[in-house]
């Protein structure tokens, strides 16, 4: 009787400021209390936007736990509702620690680390993502605190489960492509579109993050992540069972989506908060190599090669720029010089002095072909390599799906007839939605604030003889080159100083 009243195999409650009172599953809470979880308490959710929205403090370490409570709470509202899906427990306490899993991997101030920094500090791997980084994490978790045979005891079974929740941290999109998955079979494929969907880009992950970034910017979110989970149903897709919404919801994913996009463009690509991450991005660029973390077996790993070691990486957070802000003078990581240059860029950010805006200029997607390309197409190619006043920054802003409609690969069902699945057209529900659902934009950043009247004189006649479009006008204060030839030197100067 004592064995099974023990406390620890009871559920826990957390009082989550978005979701309210929760119950998380034993193993979910010994998930939780490892070092590599905790660890997420020192990972700012939106990156640098904390130095934009004062509110924005929020951590990956309760984005995670919301995650894992949706999951759940998906998971279960199918297995309630649609019995002769044959979920089981196992499968409901796999897509829970999935969910709870999913962002283990992510780096110093996320997504800055593997989409500005990593790409800069490690060529080699610039197309490593934090999907790779929760995988071996997760892995390293699981052997570090001996959570093997306590995930026996508690029902799943071993190494088949573990792949399973591997597999729906870092889903495939598969279409109609042979079954990939060894987790589980294809009759249990709605599963994997509860954590993170590549079919659609509806899952948990973004339930939560809409609404609690929402709540922390202080913006509205539309979007009832409650109503869709009681709406949705699985339904029978050409052999292969996909969740689906009900066909008067239609209009709700389309706020969504509409709620995605606004939330990209007013806060996660914000033009402070990127002149901010920009310069994080420099000053751990700068500091690489003079940082060092001890990892497996006493080696020791400079900031960008930390990730290749699960031990050395478990302890890159934010704290980072503390390091490099308030070394420790007894310590051997560090050597003076050449961090000094990283301090300077980060005492910028705390004393205000960012990169400035210099503008910025939408572009059509025709010739488009990728970033790799662009200097070619649309921007004078020096200025993408000058390293010494400009930087030029090229921000997305979609649906999740790049230039595609993501309700076209979306399926729903009637009242009448709950288990047939169909798709409606953008002109089925109004005139009124987007035509377009992407777009490019280039941003220009100087970082030397004393010759930014003339730099934004330049970029703005460049954009003017090149047919691109910019905010405002071109101030009058500006000294206006006297000639072409004047305008020549005046943007050699400011763009291609090494000349």
């Amino acid at each position: 009787m004592e064995k099974h009243l023990n406390i620890k195999d009871l559920n826990k409650v957390f009082n989550d400021p978005i979701h309210g009172h929760i119950e998380l599953h034993p193993l979910l809470v010994k998930i939780i209390d490892t070092p590599q979880f905790q660890r997420l308490r020192n990972i700012k959710q939106l990156g640098g936007g904390y130095f934009v929205f004062p509110g924005a403090s929020h951590n990956r370490f309760e984005h995670s736990i919301g995650v894992g409570h949706l999951a759940g709470e998906l998971a279960k509202t199918l297995k309630l509702k649609q019995p002769e899906l044959d979920i089981s427990e196992r499968d409901v306490l796999c897509v829970q620690i999935a969910g709870l899993c999913h962002d283990l991997g992510h780096g110093p101030f996320s997504h800055l680390f593997d989409g500005m920094f990593n790409p800069e500090a490690d060529p080699e791997h610039k197309d490593w993502k934090h999907e790779d980084a929760s995988l071996e994490m997760f892995d390293h978790l699981v052997v570090a605190n001996s959570l093997a045979q306590e995930m026996e005891r508690y029902g799943l079974i071993l190494p088949p489960d573990l792949t399973f929740i591997k597999e729906m941290i870092k889903p495939l999109k598969i279409d109609d492509a042979e079954w990939p998955y060894e987790g589980r079979d294809e009759n249990k494929s709605f599963l994997y579109e509860i954590v993170s969907n590549k079919q659609n880009g509806i899952d948990v992950d973004k339930f939560d993050y809409f609404a609690r970034d929402c709540h922390h910017l202080g913006i509205r979110n539309n979007f009832d992540h409650q109503r869709f989970i009681m709406f949705a149903r699985v339904c029978d897709v050409n052999g292969r069972k996909h969740i689906c919404s009900r066909d008067k919801e239609v209009a709700n994913l389309y706020d969504m989506f509409h709620t995605r996009n606004s939330l990209h463009r007013r806060a996660y690509q914000h033009r402070v908060t990127k002149s901010v991450e920009i310069m994080i991005k420099d000053a751990l660029l700068k500091a690489d190599q003079y940082i060092l973390t001890k990892g497996s077996g006493g080696t020791t790993f400079c900031l960008s090669k930390a990730k290749t070691d699960m031990e050395a990486y478990t302890k890159l957070t934010d704290q980072m720029i503390e390091r490099i802000l308030h070394p420790c003078s007894c310590s051997n990581e560090f050597t003076p010089s050449p961090l000094e240059e990283a301090r300077m860029i980060l005492q910028r950010i705390m004393s205000r002095d960012l990169y400035q805006f210099m503008g910025e200029t939408k572009v059509c997607n025709q010739g488009w072909t990728g970033t790799k390309t662009w200097p070619r197409l649309f921007w004078p190619t020096y200025l993408c390599i000058s390293p010494l006043k400009t930087i030029y920054l090229v921000v997305t802003l979609d649906y999740g799906m790049k230039n595609k409609d993501p309700i076209n690969t979306t399926y729903f069902y009637t009242k009448a007839n709950p288990t047939e699945a169909f798709k409606i057209s953008r002109e089925q529900v109004s005139k009124l939605l987007p035509v377009c659902f992407a777009e490019k934009i280039l941003r220009v950043y100087c970082k030397n604030s004393a010759s930014l009247r003339d730099a934004k004189f330049c970029f703005q006649s460049w954009c003017h003889e090149n047919d691109f479009l910019t905010e405002g006008w071109v101030p009058v204060s500006v000294t206006r080159p006297k000639s072409s030839a004047h305008f020549g030197a005046l943007f050699r100067c400011f763009f291609f100083p090494e000349l």
